[in-house]
């Protein structure tokens, strides 16, 4: 586990920006099974999440035309049973963090790993999750 002092400023990083921060299984379950397109950001703090994966998150919330109706986020190393009903969530992908998935209606239906955040900018994150939400985001006339 992290000390409060060091992942409070980087829970607030997203927190600051809409985010609702779950901290036990029940919040996850209930966030990750809501109807619409819920973005579930597993924190980290790890420098790929630092510099890539928080930073792409954000710009590409501010940038894209359409976006998730939920933002959640869980912070792995620090509150270990909501990650883990996260994790249960993700299946069948490894556990990963940072990571970044789209839930649509309670379905996992984008996941985006560590290693797809390591060595990449958060341009290219907030591009490729721009994409994304163009997919998964649109409503149904």
């Amino acid at each position: 586990m992290y000390p409060e002092y060091l992942t409070t400023p980087m829970k607030q990083d997203l927190t600051s920006v809409g985010f609702e921060d779950l901290t036990t299984p029940e919040q996850v379950k209930n966030a990750l099974q809501k109807s619409g397109i819920t973005l579930l950001v597993v924190n980290s703090v790890c420098g790929c999440a630092a510099g890539a994966a928080r930073p792409g998150v954000k710009m590409a919330l501010k940038n894209a035309e359409v976006k998730p109706d939920h933002l959640v986020t869980v912070f792995a190393g620090v509150d270990a049973e909501a990650v883990q009903a996260a994790r249960e969530l993700l299946l069948p992908y490894p556990p990963s963090s940072p990571s970044i998935a789209i839930f649509k209606d309670g379905d996992l239906v984008h996941f985006v790993e560590r290693h797809h955040i390591e060595g990449r900018s958060a341009q290219m994150i907030a591009e490729h999750l721009e994409e994304a939400f163009e997919e998964y985001c649109v409503v149904a006339n």
